[in-house]
């Protein structure tokens, strides 16, 4: 049986909400194996000046345990 976890992770960028999530992605791959999917909740952008200075994502990211020694 396939067991997945989904965990929330945020995001920023000062480029593009793209960038912002492949940062958060890249970042998150590091720490946690075996990365399915991500679904980006909410998405936010900081104003400096009245321009864009910061592109900011939430995101959920989905997981797979393929282990049972992996959930202790």
């Amino acid at each position: 049986m396939t067991i997945a976890k989904n965990i929330e992770i945020s995001s920023t960028s000062e480029k593009s909400f793209e960038d912002a999530v492949q940062s958060g992605i890249e970042r998150i791959s590091k720490t946690v194996k075996n990365v399915q999917g991500a679904w980006v909740k909410e998405q936010k952008v900081g104003v400096t000046d009245g321009k864009i200075s910061k592109y900011h994502v939430i995101m959920i990211v989905s997981f797979v345990i393929n282990d049972d020694s992996d959930l202790s």
